[in-house]
């Protein structure tokens, strides 16, 4: 009998389950097809991401179109893909899967930056680049830390100094690109570049890229001291870059103060022949810049008012090596100096204080 009644008790449970599994599956059938489309486009995805760690861009492609089409909740994929649209040259695509990416994730702030970049730096957009900085700038990202595990206090931070650095970007490009009927707005937004990148510093306080684009603007708008002030911050922080010694050379110039101007062209000169990514175009246009400030230099009162036996501040001495110009023993030992030097410093802090 118990036998009888536990056969029949194991008949009945299975009947219920089945009839709940079928209650279940009509009313709940889209959501579990949602939920089996979901598992497999994950899958897609994934294999993208291995595809995209062995540089394969073909397939990576294919797999986050597929996976995305099953699931296009995932806006890490869209991300990728937009990053990857974005190396190849295709913005649209590009800004087309960022958008997507920010649609199914507002707080998504890496998404946000690369597509106010493509905005500004690749198609001109410059309005809707700096309206995708403000919103970074505005987000109220959950801070979270804990101890020796896990902090994005310090990233959610420097995000924010970032959106600002590339707003004062977007705001110089869209000065310098204005049409002929409204150039008078330049100064207007080379002013609102400045004051991105003030706010940029006091939250990335030691960055290069910041002082020497701020030193730019300034420059642009004519405002030479400030401009002067600016170059000498960033080669102080980086004298092994080539730029702001060149730019700042070109300041001196223009004020005719040919030897300073000198001194920062030889460092920009040197410096330009150990960069891996500077073109011959570049270094010839700096040798014949200075050839030419040597040349107005030695015809200059300046030249005349200096000591013949002094020599030049900042002066660099070099040698060469199977045709190649490299540092003396005696520049070596004191080569770090020298470039954090910048010339016309207490020029510019003079008319400061004044």
């Amino acid at each position: 009998m118990k036998r009888f009644f536990r056969k029949l008790f194991s008949k009945v449970t299975l009947i219920i389950l089945i009839c709940v599994i079928a209650v279940l599956a009509f009313f709940y059938w889209g959501w579990i097809e949602k939920q089996a489309m979901k598992a497999k486009g994950m899958y897609y995805i994934y294999k993208g991401d291995q595809a995209y760690s062995q540089d394969n861009m073909a397939k990576t492609l294919d797999y986050y179109l597929s996976g995305l089409r099953l699931f296009p909740e995932h806006y890490e994929a869209w991300f990728n893909l937009g990053n990857i649209y974005a190396v190849y040259e295709d913005y649209y695509s590009a800004v087309d899967a960022y958008e997507h990416a920010i649609e199914h994730n507002p707080k998504f702030v890496m998404a946000r930056m690369n597509l106010g970049i493509v905005y500004s730096e690749d198609l001109g957009f410059f309005d809707e680049a700096i309206e995708q900085f403000d919103t970074i700038t505005q987000l109220k990202i959950l801070k979270l830390w804990i101890p020796f595990v896990y902090s994005n206090v310090k990233s959610v931070k420097e995000n924010r100094g970032l959106a600002y650095f590339n707003k004062g970007v977007a705001y110089r490009r869209k000065a310098m690109y204005l049409p002929m009927e409204k150039k008078y707005l330049a100064y207007q937004y080379l002013g609102d570049a400045i004051e991105a990148y003030a706010k940029a510093l006091k939250i990335l306080k030691k960055n290069y890229d910041v002082y020497y684009n701020k030193a730019v603007a300034h420059h642009l708008r004519g405002e030479y001291r400030d401009a002067g002030l600016e170059y000498c911050k960033a080669i102080d922080l980086e004298p092994m870059r080539f730029e702001a010694h060149y730019n700042l050379a070109v300041l001196l110039r223009s004020l005719n103060r040919y030897q300073d101007s000198i001194s920062e062209l030889e460092k920009a000169a040197l410096l330009i022949l150990e960069t891996p990514d500077s073109s011959s175009l570049q270094s010839a246009y700096i040798f014949n810049l200075l050839n030419e400030v040597s040349r107005k230099f030695i015809t200059s009162d300046e030249y005349y008012t200096q000591k013949l036996s002094e020599e030049p501040v900042g002066s660099i001495s070099y040698t060469y090596v199977n045709g190649k110009v490299v540092a003396d023993e005696e520049f070596d030992k004191a080569m770090l100096k020298n470039f954090k030097t910048c010339a016309g410093f207490e020029y510019f802090k003079e008319e400061e204080e004044y």
